[in-house]
């Protein structure tokens, strides 16, 4: 059995106790984002799966709309990323 080599863990336990894998990440041709791929992006970088500028360059997204992404999950939960709710999150 061959493992390729890469940076970082292959493995990761989240806060509420689920495991995560690279395999659980989104693939990088990923051109229509439900939430939760967006979620499932955004706990990788924050349990060091993956680091903020791997996800920006693999999955082509700003900086901004990746910042979007981290501080909705923190603010208001996965529910905040999905884009029937944008408005009911939104900032006045």
């Amino acid at each position: 059995m061959f493992l390729r080599k890469i940076d970082g863990p292959r493995a990761v336990t989240l806060s509420d106790g689920r495991v995560m894998t690279r395999a659980d990440l989104p693939a990088p041709d990923t051109r229509r984002w439900v939430a939760s791929r967006k979620a499932a992006v955004v706990h990788a970088v924050a349990a060091g799966l993956v680091t903020r500028d791997w996800a920006i360059t693999t999955y082509d997204l700003s900086e901004d709309e990746f910042l979007e992404w981290e501080s909705a999950v923190a603010l208001h939960g996965e529910d905040a990323l999905k884009a029937t709710h944008v408005q009911r999150y939104r900032q006045p």
